[in-house]
Parts: C-alpha cells; sequence; structure tokens
C-alpha cells in the first residue's frame, strides 16, 4: 500500500474490511458447510441446494477457498478444510448458528449503525430494524427458536460451574427468572435431588422447558410458567436465578427487573444473578460489552455496577461465589 511504510494501514485496511466477515456468514446461512457433507460438491450442486445463483456463489466459494475456509480440486468440486469445519450445524463448538445472518447472526449486523450508538448511547438495532431486538425476535418464531437454542447451549456449557458455585439445594425452590429453555434448571435439579424449580419465560420457551423437562424426567419437581420479569413473580420461593439477563438490558430496565425479584423473594429469599464477571469482580469482556451497547442499548457490568443496581431494588450483596467463566452475585433484602 503506498505511503504504509510500517505496514499499519495495511493492517487497519484488514481489521475494517466486512467482506470477509460477511462471506463467513453468508456461507454459514447458506448452510454451505452442511451441504458440501452431504456430498454436494460443485458449484451447480451447491447452488441448487442452497437456492441461489450459480454465478455470485461461485465468486464467494473463489473467495473463501482463497482464505482458506474451503479448498478446490482441479476437477471444481469443493470441500471443507479444518478453518471451514465449523461451519457445519453439528460441529461441536455450535458457531454455524451464531453465524447465520436470518436466525442467531441477526443482531450482529447491527454493528453497521454503530456510530449511533456512540453517538447516543442506545441500541443501534432498531435502528437498522425498525423494532428494539425483543420486537423484531417476538415477530420471527424461527429467530425465537434459534435465539433460544443457542441461549439454552451456551448456558449448558457453564452450567457445571454454576451447579459447582453454590449449595443450590438450600433454597428449597429455585426461580429460573427468564431461564429459556430450561438447560440451568435442568442441570441444577438433577445435581440436587432435592431441589424444586420453575421457568418463567415467554410462552415459546415455556414449551420448550416443559419438554426438556419431561424427557430428562424432571417434570415431577420442575415446571415452567409462562411470564415477563418486568411483571409480578411467582412469590415465596428461596432463590431466583438472573442467568445472562441484565447484561441485556439498561439501567433502568435492570432494576426493574430486580425489583420484582426482590418483591417475590421478600425477606427470607435470594436472588442470584450470574453474569460473566473476571474473579477480581471487574467485566473485562470488552467485544461483548460493545455487542450489548449495539444490539440491546445495553452493557457489560462488574460487582459494583450491580451492587448499585442492586440497591436501587431494595437489595444488597450478601456474597460473589465463583462459577467457572461466570460468577454468582448472591443479593438479599436491603433492611
Amino acid at each position: 500500500m503506498w505511503g504504509d511504510e510500517d505496514g499499519s494501514a495495511a493492517k487497519l485496511w484488514s481489521m475494517a474490511s466486512l467482506g470477509t466477515p460477511m462471506a463467513v456468514r453468508t456461507a454459514a446461512t447458506l448452510r454451505l458447510a452442511d451441504h458440501i457433507t452431504a456430498g454436494r460438491r460443485t458449484v451447480p450442486e451447491l447452488a441448487e441446494a442452497a437456492g441461489v445463483h450459480e454465478g455470485a456463489l461461485a465468486r464467494l466459494l473463489d473467495y473463501l477457498t482463497v482464505r482458506g475456509v474451503f479448498r478446490r480440486d482441479e476437477d471444481g468440486r469443493y470441500a471443507l478444510t479444518a478453518l471451514g469445519e465449523p461451519l457445519r450445524e453439528d460441529h461441536p463448538a455450535g458457531v454455524r448458528s451464531w453465524f447465520d445472518v436470518e436466525g442467531g447472526g441477526r443482531g450482529e449486523l447491527s454493528f453497521v449503525e454503530l456510530p449511533h450508538s456512540i453517538r447516543t448511547g442506545e441500541a443501534a438495532f432498531p435502528v437498522r430494524y425498525g423494532a428494539p431486538f425483543w420486537e423484531d425476535l417476538a415477530a420471527d418464531p424461527y429467530r425465537a427458536e434459534s435465539f433460544n437454542r443457542l441461549l439454552g447451549a451456551d448456558v449448558a456449557a457453564r452450567a457445571p460451574g454454576i451447579a459447582a458455585g453454590f449449595d443450590w439445594a438450600s433454597v428449597g425452590h429455585l426461580v429460573d427468572v427468564g431461564g429459556g429453555n430450561g438447560s440451568l434448571l435442568a442441570a441444577l435439579l438433577t445435581a440436587n435431588p432435592e431441589l424444586r424449580g420453575t421457568v418463567v419465560d415467554l410462552p415459546d420457551a415455556v414449551q420448550s422447558a416443559k419438554e426438556r423437562f419431561a424427557a430428562a424426567g424432571l417434570d415431577r419437581r420442575a415446571n415452567a410458567v409462562a411470564g415477563s420479569f418486568f411483571d409480578p413473580l411467582p412469590a415465596g420461593a428461596g432463590g431466583y436465578v438472573l442467568s445472562l439477563i441484565l447484561h441485556d438490558w439498561d439501567d433502568e430496565d435492570s432494576v426493574a427487573i430486580l425489583r420484582r425479584c426482590a418483591e417475590a423473594a421478600g425477606s427470607g429469599g435470594s436472588v442470584f444473578v450470574i453474569e460473566s464477571i473476571g474473579a477480581t469482580g471487574d467485566a473485562p469482556h470488552t467485544g461483548m460489552d460493545l455487542r450489548m451497547l449495539c444490539v440491546y442499548g445495553a452493557k457489560e457490568r462488574g460487582v459494583a455496577e450491580f451492587a448499585e443496581l442492586a440497591a436501587a431494588a431494595g437489595l444488597k450483596v450478601a456474597a460473589v461465589h465463583p462459577a467457572g467463566p461466570s460468577a454468582i452475585i448472591q443479593l438479599t433484602a436491603a433492611v
């Protein structure tokens, strides 16, 4: 690059170029890796399977072949490289759905409107799509199912650390507020045979949670009820869990959610906020922090910031329990 003696401009260009990330996400959205795995290897075969333009697909495949995602033999047949393997739907890393711009990856495209978020401190997602994230999600069953499934997988991966991080049996009855498909509650009930539990979430997630509990033989100790964490919650349980919930909401909404949990827990229960927090009590995930701003108008927080939100909701921090990649912040009534 002319005038770039130390290579800094070229490095910035490689960081800023949108071509490669969008090419990878398009390949994921079209499920090209799955089609190749199923034996469709030529451009015409792949174009027919994906329902796309042959010539344009050939250009996409060539672009990603140069970048090591695919390889092409001398007969023009494509195969996956080691780098491309995670684009398969059944790959254990589970990234394909996160890259799918028509499913779990839709929110990521709001980064195109990031200048709006930096200028205003507000979410960019509504600027791109015309509605806040949660309204947009509720309007499309496919995206809602994809989102709940992806979050369930993430929570399931964190569950062993969370299960070991606190004596959950001591609460007797645990309400997982915004608990999605019941992945976390199922893991906690399995690890604690005396524990009972309830998931509170929107109707589609509730149905998935009920199916999960039944399949795991937990339906005698677990149930799921439709509701919003902005409305009154089932009262009188020993514990109320907010797992990876508050980082999706701004301060005002987070206080409102915590207040509903505090009302339901009363003077004898605890509220457990589970978030990705470092060993020193901070929130070091700068990439996730920017994503929360862009998609939701929200943020990552450390223990001190959660303590401020808790105080506004009539709660105080009683303890912080390490839980693998997460931390469990135990809140109790302030008076």
